[in-house]
């Protein structure tokens, strides 16, 4: 892999990061899922002082989600959830939610999924019309808490190239698009590559770690539909194996590291891996304001370690 040099400059600390063709103010980007479908959280969190917000995955239909229980806490600071995508509908999505996001300042990073590449393109076409007002696309092949949780597009290098071609030749170069991946997959690199060979702009690595928690005494799932996927703190040497692996194939690549980060430094080691930007999501969980904690932390480490442009750091592992 392609090293970046850290270069020790003088003046203040320049935090915007080049996430393929888009530029954001810094690298901290609101992972899909904990920011909510549009302004739940930005009463808290200022998005105003953040990359970007990824919203809720929405799928061309209303959907209503995944039976009670939805969420529980896993140990060493990790979550478990079952939420099943629950939204609006595209349509409505960017009738109501969308503009509410903007009103709050938000650089948005739409998401969507579906059950079919057919169902992907019909989730992607009504974001065209409004691609100007994006940063980017989210293409989410890898939620294990949907129908068919075995089938799961992103651990298929097939489904994950056709998905993701039939939201690409439905948005056409109108909006950057990153796909999704999984960790739960015995070749990341392949599955990358798919990704990519059907036309994504970059990648957002990796959604959560399938997990199952049983409560003992009534001998059942903690969960209202048994397994779910693991996230937070227990997944970060996951999530940063993954982007490292993937860093090394594809050195030049944008790249949104997303798993475990609840810190600065882990940002910093996020990036240090390989990822252009990075994602926050469990930390929100427990303090709604953890993704602007996590920029002004990134800043003060790099004002610490002269580090004069974050941008130096990402691949920078030695």
């Amino acid at each position: 892999m392609k090293r970046r040099p850290i270069r020790r400059r003088s003046g203040p600390v320049d935090l915007r990061v080049d996430l393929g063709p888009v530029r954001l103010a810094n690298p901290v980007v609101a992972a899909s899922g904990t920011f909510g479908h549009g302004a739940e959280v930005a009463a808290l969190c200022d998005p105003r002082g953040l990359g970007a917000v990824t919203v809720k995955s929405v799928a061309a239909f209303a959907w209503s989600g995944n039976p009670p229980l939805r969420v529980t806490e896993a140990s060493a600071g990790g979550m478990l959830n079952s939420v099943g995508l629950p939204g609006p509908g595209i349509e409505k999505w960017i009738e109501r939610d969308l503009p509410a996001l903007e009103a709050r300042g938000a650089a948005v990073i739409a998401s969507i999924w579906g059950r079919s590449a057919e169902e992907y393109a019909a989730a992607a076409r009504p974001l065209k019309a409004v691609a100007h007002r994006l940063v980017a696309i989210e293409v989410n092949l890898s939620c294990p808490n949907v129908e068919a949780r075995g089938k799961i597009f992103a651990q298929s290098e097939q489904a994950t190239r056709a998905a993701t071609r039939a939201v690409v030749e439905s948005v056409g170069d109108t909006v950057p698009t990153f796909a999704k991946l999984s960790p739960n997959v015995t070749d990341i690199v392949a599955i990358a590559r798919a990704a990519l060979d059907a036309g994504a702009t970059g990648l957002t690595l990796v959604n959560s770690v399938m997990g199952l928690l049983i409560d003992a005494r009534t001998r059942a799932p903690r969960l209202g539909a048994g397994g779910g996927g693991l996230t937070g703190t227990p997944i970060k040497a996951i999530a940063l194996r993954m982007v490292w692996d993937v860093a090394q194939e594809f050195p030049e690549l944008a790249i949104i590291g997303t798993g475990g980060v609840s810190s600065g430094v882990d940002a910093i080691e996020m990036m240090l891996a390989g990822a252009t930007a990075v994602g926050v999501g469990t930390a929100t969980f427990a303090d709604p304001r953890a993704a602007l904690r996590i920029v002004h932390d990134m800043q003060r480490w790099c004002e610490a370690n002269d580090v004069r442009h974050v941008g130096e750091l990402i691949g920078g592992m030695r």
